[in-house]
């Protein structure tokens, strides 16, 4: 059985480790972090598995020879403990969300885990919810037409970039099925000069701008992120996808329409035990165990770091386009 670490004992921490211990091939054997109390609170969350804390993530990875860590810490450490991670020859990794906060660290966490054969899986949690697939394949299957454009909308004081942000650009990415070509950004008033990620891990909404974007993707599918103001009314994130001869709006993580000309149906889903972030970190120990393809692979990860950068470059520009690749220092 693989053995599995977590690194992070905060609540995103104790999800990732009920899906570990939930997935029944992989075992929770240890958990790092830098907080003494913290550690002492979560081990007592697992009775039935054998647990060893470490406030140091390299002690951790050097002592016990993991297969599979998470990584659920602040956002701007988390490529440290990625390439680490990859490097002591862990075989696979779930990392939250954003990836990175820079490119330069998105781009070795990406180069770290190719050169050590490590699978690396972002929780851009919407891909493992049965509506996104079955959405998806509906959509490949024709029920729209030919793909038009995605919007996704997000308002509310949690409607940060770097935070929710980030999902929601994920799933405009998700279904639009491409590489995006260039973004137009533009930041909530107040934010003119937020150049780089300044937030402090989702605490405070003021650490961080809403925004809005313009995205043009290399098939021609236009994205639209609508998460321009904080000072809205909170509502569960939206998406609509439009094609040549219908579209789909999904309303929230359940509900979701199909519209064709004049009718419309709703979208049946199975249900599930497991889904979200639970479902991404049990498919992690599966394809370890037994490989196939990660739904929420690094590559998407490193795209939507891109375009959470874009879009703030794209701001200091005078809300003009930026292309991508971006370039690099």
């Amino acid at each position: 059985m693989n053995k599995a670490g977590v690194i992070g004992c905060r609540p995103v921490g104790v999800y990732h480790a009920q899906g570990i211990v939930g997935s029944q091939q992989a075992q929770l054997v240890a958990a790092c972090d830098f907080d003494q109390q913290t550690l002492d609170d979560f081990i007592p969350q697992w009775p039935d598995e054998t647990i060893t804390g470490y406030k140091n993530h390299r002690e951790m990875l050097a002592n016990e020879k993991l297969d599979i860590v998470t990584v659920a810490t602040s956002d701007h450490r988390h490529a440290d403990l990625v390439v680490d991670a990859a490097e002591a020859g862990v075989k696979g990794i779930f990392c939250e969300k954003p990836l990175a906060t820079t490119l330069a660290d998105a781009d070795r966490m990406i180069a770290a885990c190719a050169a050590n054969d490590t699978l690396l899986s972002v929780d851009h949690t919407r891909r493992w919810w049965p509506l996104w697939r079955r959405s998806k394949e509906l959509i490949a299957e024709g029920a729209i037409g030919p793909l038009q454009y995605v919007i996704g909308t997000l308002t509310g004081p949690r409607a940060m970039l770097f935070r929710n942000g980030t999902h929601l650009l994920d799933t405009v990415c998700y279904f639009a099925d491409a590489q995006p070509a260039w973004v137009v950004g533009d930041l909530e008033p107040g934010y003119e000069d937020y150049t780089e990620y300044r937030g402090d891990g989702g605490h405070d909404p003021a650490t961080e701008p809403a925004a809005n974007a313009y995205i043009h993707f290399e098939n021609g599918v236009k994205g639209f992120y609508i998460g321009g103001s904080k000072n809205t009314t909170p509502f569960i994130p939206q998406a609509e996808i439009v094609g040549a001869t219908g579209r789909i709006v999904l309303a929230s993580e359940k509900q979701g329409t199909l519209y064709q000309g004049e009718t419309s149906s709703a979208i049946e889903v199975p249900e599930l035990t497991v889904h979200g972030i639970a479902a991404g970190m049990q498919e992690l120990v599966k394809v370890v165990a037994e490989g196939g393809e990660l739904v929420s692979p690094g590559r998407a990860g490193h795209t939507v770091v891109e375009l959470l950068l874009g879009i703030l470059q794209s701001q200091q520009q005078g809300n003009t386009p930026v292309k991508f690749p971006m370039p690099r220092d």
